[in-house]
């Protein structure tokens, strides 16, 4: 949904089910398409039918390789990195991201503040040698950059489909359905972030059972809106029936690779916001039209990144639950200056 720095806040849910080794396998034979693997080798640089060992799992490439064979399969690599990403780092002006020193960094973004044991723990692989990729002293296997992106940032599916038609990668193609439908429902709903978390809030689950419009009057909403949400949730699976009440599933819905849903987003939930300052409601509403020059705006610009992580850290850390509410951080020029993306969660 935006920057590394301003990422969604999710409930962590790594695919540890998933078979990246055959990930890697389906993603090599993607990038080849309908060459023959004996031609596509040649085409590598290679005297050897690398391919057939690619594909068949004998041996891996690196990830800096894949990416080197991605270019050479006409893909503007640095393109693709770019709009995966969002908002694209200063390194990528300066760093080639299919070479050793470019996967590292791209790992690096992916991360944020993540540590390096916490990636150990989520992915199964050594910290030593995640600290080593991280350092650019060894490359990692491809098997083993997939994990190490899905353990960092949830979206290796998105890594994959900006490199490949997803849907010919039997390993991610349903997950990739789903998690198309849920970013176009996102798009559609806006306010299913909301009801997601009423769903989680103490005072519903201690209800006897859920109530048609308890969560409309919780978050002030029309009753007619809460449905429609209830019913999307439940449709694309990330709410389930347990009888009793809804049950939220521990799914992300990241909508960085789609700007316009991320767009829509910051939209609806800024309007919010204005609807409930113009009724008089209770909430922290500033602003500050002010005159500062183009060094301080950018430091302007990490105070709010460092405030944000900030909240979000005593987000992940609040109990209980009692509260549904919306932090909605907001620093633009005014002077038409369109040098940078608009960022932010």
């Amino acid at each position: 949904m935006s920057s590394p720095e301003l990422r969604p806040d999710v409930q962590f849910c790594y695919s540890a089910d998933m078979d990246f080794a055959l990930l890697a396998q389906e993603l090599l034979a993607a990038l080849r398409g309908r060459r023959s693997q004996a031609a596509w080798s040649r085409r590598l640089g290679y005297a050897s039918n690398v391919a057939f060992t690619w594909e068949s799992g004998r041996r891996s490439p690196t990830a800096a390789e894949t990416l080197r064979a991605a270019g050479r399969a006409g893909l503007d690599v640095p393109e693709r990195l770019r709009a995966f990403l969002g908002e694209p780092p200063a390194w990528m002006s300066e760093v080639d991201p299919a070479s050793p020193a470019g996967v590292a960094r791209l790992l690096d973004t992916l991360r944020g503040s993540v540590s390096i044991v916490e990636l150990a723990r989520r992915s199964g692989l050594s910290r030593f040698s995640i600290q080593r990729w991280l350092a650019a002293e060894t490359e990692p296997r491809l098997p083993d950059f997939l994990k190490l992106v899905e353990a960092a940032s949830l979206r290796v599916v998105d890594l994959v489909a900006a490199l490949v038609d997803p849907l010919t990668v039997p390993t991610i193609a349903e997950r990739w359905r789903q998690e198309e439908a849920r970013r176009r429902g996102a798009y559609e709903a806006p306010w299913t972030q909301a009801v997601l978390r009423a769903m989680e809030l103490d005072a519903y689950r201690a209800l006897p059972a859920h109530r048609p419009g308890w969560i409309a009057r919780r978050l002030g909403l029309d009753e007619a809106e809460e449905e429609r949400c209830v019913d999307f949730l439940a449709a694309s699976g990330q709410a389930a029936w347990s009888g009793t009440h809804y049950v939220p599933a521990p799914l992300v819905v990241d909508t960085r690779s789609r700007p316009e849903v991320s767009r829509r987003l910051k939209a609806h939930w800024t309007r919010v916001a204005a609807e409930r300052i113009e009724r008089g409601d209770a909430g922290q509403f500033s602003y500050n039209v002010c005159l500062v020059s183009d060094a301080d705006f950018e430091r302007l610009r990490e105070l709010q990144r460092a405030h944000y992580q900030a909240m979000r850290a005593l987000v992940a850390e609040s109990a209980p639950g009692e509260r549904v509410a919306v932090i909605n951080l907001q620093l633009f020029a005014l002077d038409g200056d369109t040098r940078r993306p608009a960022s932010g969660a």
